[in-house]
């Protein structure tokens, strides 16, 4: 751009018989001076006031440098309530070419990101702000971007394949945005943390990454089968599809993955669970309510520190895996409310649940053996009317 080149020319005849040691790059600086014109405090933000053109540039707050060069930007008071930044993000921090990290606290910067970005980024976290727009091609020209967090914002339109394919990308988060179409179908990538929930997405959940041990596509649109998908993705330690209009069964294996969290809630999954083996964690939170799932509730679940199976169709007696469980304490949430259960073998003692177990046993094909306290979308029926119960035995 030659009104910048004729900037960095003033500038370098200013500092010309300055001593080199310490003096920040003038391209550099003149990127500062354009970021600092393009955006201010929020009332109650006092970041800026330590960038004084007058001084030093690289003792700004939330400037690294490393010899003459910025390294890092953090824009905006990092601790807790501060009320961040207004603004937008100027085109010329392209011309950063060291940067390796930018991040931005939440605020109210707005607009699009930048058409691109400095190839050297490793790092770019621009959360909670207004950013809007489509996510910009160039974004897959970050060879070596290793976490990409662009949550909470009011991106839309689709996500690029490409941004996948980045060799070093690690962590890819741009949930709670307006994206839509399909989750990128890429089946080898070295993805560890994938979240993309609270968007319009649509489709299919794809063959993704098996390295993956994150994966969050809550609160979208998609629709189908997970059976075939979800077997190739053995390292998953967290995994959430709830509120989605998934279908079809699930399969056996994902239940023997070292998952801690398992949320697959308000969805359509149907068919009876064969859990391949117990839990393999202990404690862990498997919730599968508000589906369409038959059968008997299987004893390899009994290994869950919280479970949820309300709003299902399961029938039959609880396997004494599970009861035992609650009455040693070791369970700490149990809902079974609305689904077909004739028997909880817990005897009548109530004071065989632990204080501090919630328990709900609502709403099923036997007078609950027990008095606990049950949420409030339980509704107030005890027991289902027998007619209820005699119809789901014959379709048995």
């Amino acid at each position: 751009m030659p009104r910048l080149e004729a900037e960095v020319a003033v500038l370098l005849c200013a500092v010309f018989f300055v001593p080199a040691s310490g003096i920040l790059h003038p391209v550099d600086y003149l990127v500062l001076q354009s970021l600092r014109q393009s955006l201010a405090d929020l009332p109650g933000s006092a970041f800026f006031a330590s960038w004084d053109f007058t001084a030093e540039p690289c003792a700004f707050a939330g400037v690294l440098c490393s010899r003459d060069r910025v390294v890092a930007l953090s824009l905006g008071d990092p601790r807790a309530g501060s009320p961040g930044l207004t603004g937008h993000l100027p085109s010329s921090l392209i011309r950063l070419s060291a940067l390796a990290e930018l991040s931005l606290v939440p605020g109210r910067v707005a607009g699009p990101l930048p058409a691109s970005l400095p190839s050297s980024l490793r790092f770019l976290a621009l959360s909670g702000n207004l950013l809007s727009g489509s996510l910009p091609p160039s974004l897959s020209a970050l060879r070596r971007l290793r976490t990409l967090d662009l949550s909470s914002n009011r991106l839309s339109g689709s996500v690029p394949p490409a941004i996948f394919r980045l060799p070093e990308l690690r962590t890819l988060i741009l949930a709670h945005n307006r994206l839509s179409g399909p989750v990128p179908a890429v089946a080898s990538a070295p993805l560890l943390r994938l979240d993309l929930r609270s968007n319009a997405l649509t489709g299919s959940v794809p063959f993704l990454p098996p390295s993956l041990v994150y994966l969050s596509l809550a609160s979208n649109r998609l629709s189908g089968w997970v059976d075939r998908v979800l077997p190739r993705l053995t390292r998953l330690q967290f995994l959430d599809l709830c509120m989605n209009h998934l279908s079809g069964p699930l399969p056996g294996v994902l239940f023997t993955f070292p998952v801690s969290t398992l949320r697959l809630q308000r969805n359509q999954f149907s068919g009876p669970l064969r859990p391949a083996s117990p839990l393999p964690v202990e404690g862990a939170t498997v919730d599968l309510s508000y589906n369409r799932l038959t059968g008997n509730v299987p004893a390899e679940l009994a290994p869950a520190g919280r479970l949820y199976l309300d709003f299902n169709r399961f029938t039959g007696q609880l396997p004494a895996a599970l009861v035992d469980r609650v009455v040693a304490g070791r369970m700490r949430v149990l809902y079974l409310q609305h689904n077909y259960l004739t028997g909880f073998g817990i005897g009548g003692a109530a004071a065989s649940v632990p204080a501090g177990m919630s328990l709900c046993l609502q709403d099923n094909c036997m007078v609950p053996p027990v008095n606990a306290a049950c949420p409030r979308n339980a509704g107030p029926q005890r027991m289902r009317p027998p007619e209820q119960c005699a119809a789901i035995r014959n379709r048995g």
